[in-house]
């Protein structure tokens, strides 16, 4: 039996933030964090966080669409971030931090599109959604001191005011989509 796995990235701020809720979804079979859709070949965390590489620190993530489908993935993702603020989430200010959908097939594109503008119309945010819907671009995947970072450092400072936080929310809002 022949299991159709797709592939989507995600750019929702820090990726150690985002990393540490799709690593708990069902269905998600791999999470890397990385950087996209910039113009730099292979840039490093210190060339990424100067803003000139134009590249987003994202998640790409690896997915059976047989247990999770392309729009629970992006619900989840509208839930753990905001999409109205532009270059920053929270603290974290600059590019590398723009909310952004790299789709890897037409239908995702069609997806995302169909879910912010159902979001957009129901009035579920009081400012304009700017999350940039774009084909995955100059991928490069990050550092690995990068990968499973909220796995290892739970009680690192940053893990436990602004991860913890996404990840319990994300347990109250999808219970139904949490790994066993």
């Amino acid at each position: 039996m022949k299991i159709n796995l797709e592939t989507m990235t995600l750019g929702g701020g820090c990726f150690w933030c985002t990393e540490a809720v799709y690593v708990q979804v069902s269905g998600v079979l791999d999470v890397e964090s990385g950087y996209s859709n910039g113009h730099v070949r292979q840039p490093s965390y210190e060339d990424v966080c100067t803003g000139t590489t134009g590249h987003n620190e994202v998640v790409k993530l690896m997915y059976d669409p047989a247990t999770i489908s392309t729009r629970e993935v992006l619900e989840i993702f509208f839930v753990i971030h905001d999409p109205t603020t532009l270059n920053r989430q929270g603290n974290d200010t600059g590019t590398q931090y723009r909310s952004g959908i790299y789709f890897s097939t037409p239908e995702q594109q069609a997806v995302a599109q169909e879910v912010i503008a159902e979001m957009a119309a129901s009035g579920v945010y009081s400012r304009r959604i700017v999350t940039e819907v774009l084909p995955l671009d100059n991928y490069w995947a990050a550092e690995d001191y990068h990968q499973d970072f909220f796995a290892r450092n739970p009680h690192q400072g940053y893990c436990m005011a602004v991860a913890a936080p996404k990840v319990a929310k994300f347990r109250k809002t999808f219970s139904r989509l949490q790994k066993p």
